[in-house]
């Protein structure tokens, strides 16, 4: 009983720093907004010019290719195994030893992406015919797939080098430049897509243009925060440097961990391949309205708590660190779980408004609606499965992340298998979400047993709150639409209208009645909001 109650008080340094996760978390969640924003022009863009066909599915097929390695060489692997150690050299050692480590990280990166680009180009019509056997049978759509991936590849030599610029300016506690980056890629893409599509015989092919010259611009974004805290990279190639050692320990199993989420990813590329045409723009597109919440809140809150863990860990403050897990957590629910509500609830409205013009119809909007329900169910798993990597990787265990990962898998293919048929696209999206519940679930057990419990009153007592919050919003949002029907075929302005209104009034009635409820979260994001206003 005396253990429980030290851990409901917090003392000031505890509260200092879960205050320096929440503003950080702000910070990357305002610069992720205006990315997301962009990147949902973008996607307007691409289905307004393209639509939904078999030369969109080339596109999105050859682009998650590239997209994927990013995961898994960048910040899949990479950079949550570089932030702890990085981030131990500031604590601990000097300065110069910190920037020595990066300057060899740097180096040997770069060789090593270099050489998987090359290698990329060379097997793209294999890597194309084991990721979508179905297009083999279309010659014309599985030769545009292999152009189109080779094109693209070197994305990868630039982006993961972002992702490593991201881990050191994450560690020196900046993290604008790295959240705003990909609005170069989007903007990149979208300039493209208007100027270049009359300049190839395949239109589409603007698109990979665009995200070759994205990646440039992402990387050349963060030269000048790089250079504010005086990094300066130098060739630096020693495989025997005890820090590169102590992050290849780490990032081994993270490799791993990273190659079965990245299979597990491509086991959804697969079987849609295999499925009606459209199928895999369909998930595609239902996957980019999911990616809005969780790049806005579950990324944002993931990154900025990374490098406080790794401080925790690194000073030996346990009790410190279990503070800010359950804080980081509490915070997580209280801006994911309303959103996967509405995601739910609104799943039609969201896609119609956003994507439903041009070539894009009415029953392509149906289907991604659909899509977009059952990967929402699975929202808050997504989420939380952030925090619990980084509390991983904040005590350099790298190895339960991979088992976790391993387990994911074989339940995702299991489900979907199971599931494609009778569900169709869906039920390739609702194995995503079980698949993602039983890893956060895994990871949640053996962090209870490695550090003892993190979940205390407090969390669970805010849980109740932000599920009866969440569910007074429902009722509001079913109000709306009892006066309000929602009609997919009414013009623009009709749908735009409804949608703007359960939106606000949703969004209206949550914070007012978590605010009622005396949730403790949306006092620390008022705090937030009012300390950024008084600074401007």
């Amino acid at each position: 009983m005396r253990e429980l109650k030290n851990r409901e008080m917090v003392n000031p340094t505890e509260k200092s720093e879960n205050a320096r996760v929440a503003r950080a978390a702000g910070i990357v969640g305002a610069a992720t907004m205006v990315s997301r924003v962009f990147g949902v022009v973008r996607d307007m863009v691409i289905a307004a010019l393209f639509g939904a066909s078999w030369m969109t599915d080339a596109f999105w097929v050859a682009f998650r290719i590239p997209n994927m390695l990013r995961r898994l060489l960048g910040e899949g692997s990479l950079t949550i195994s570089f932030v702890p150690v990085f981030t131990e050299y500031l604590q601990k050692k000097t300065r110069e030893e910190a920037l020595e480590l990066a300057s060899n990280a740097f180096t040997i990166l770069s060789v090593i992406l270099a050489a998987v680009s090359v290698l990329g180009i060379l097997l793209s019509p294999v890597i194309v015919g084991l990721i979508a056997p179905g297009f083999i049978t279309n010659p014309e759509q599985f030769a545009l797939t292999v152009f189109l991936n080779r094109l693209m590849f070197p994305y990868i030599f630039f982006i993961a080098l972002v992702a490593l610029c991201m881990g050191i300016l994450n560690s020196f506690r900046h993290f604008t430049s790295p959240a705003l980056s990909p609005v170069m890629l989007n903007i990149a893409m979208i300039t493209a897509a208007f100027t270049l599509r009359n300049c190839f015989a395949q239109p589409i092919t603007a698109l990979a243009a665009g995200v070759l010259i994205g990646g440039v611009l992402q990387l050349a974004m963060q030269w000048p925060a790089l250079l504010k805290f005086g990094v300066r990279f130098r060739f630096r190639f020693n495989l025997r440097h005890p820090g590169i050692e102590q992050i290849g320990l780490l990032m081994l199993p993270a490799i791993l961990g990273a190659g079965v989420g990245t299979i597990n990813v491509f086991v959804g590329t697969i079987l849609a391949s295999l499925l009606p045409g459209g199928s895999v723009t369909y998930l595609f597109y239902a996957d980019r309205i999911m990616e809005f919440p969780l790049g806005i809140f579950a990324i944002a809150i993931g990154t900025a708590a990374l490098p406080s863990f790794s401080k925790h860990v690194a000073q030996g403050q346990i009790d410190e660190l279990k503070s800010s897990i359950s804080f980081s957590l509490r915070l997580m629910l209280f801006l994911t779980v309303p959103s996967m509500v509405a995601l739910m609830a609104l799943n039609l409205p969201i896609i119609s408004v956003l994507f439903q013009r041009g070539a894009f119809d009415v029953q392509d909007a149906i289907y991604t609606g659909q899509a977009l329900f059952c990967y929402a169910m699975g929202l808050w798993a997504y989420s939380l499965l952030r925090v619990f990597v980084s509390s991983f990787y904040s005590l350099q265990d790298s190895k339960w992340p991979f088992k976790a990962a391993v387990i994911t898998l074989i339940v995702n293919v299991l489900c979907s298998l199971a599931l494609m048929y009778p569900l169709k696209h869906n039920g390739i999206a609702l194995a995503g979400s079980i698949s993602a519940s039983v890893n956060v679930l895994i990871l949640a057990f053996v962090l209870k047993k490695k550090i003892g419990a993190f979940l205390d009153r407090a969390f669970y007592t805010s849980l109740l709150k932000i599920v009866a919050a969440s569910v007074i919003m429902l009722g509001a949002i079913g109000l709306i639409e009892y006066f309000m029907p929602w009609n997919t075929s009414a013009g623009l302005q009709s749908r735009l209208v409804f949608l703007a209104s359960t939106v606000t009034a949703g969004a209206c009635v949550f914070f007012i009645s978590a605010y009622l409820l005396k949730s403790p979260e949306i006092h620390a994001f008022i705090s937030m909001i009012q300390k950024r206003l008084t600074r401007s």
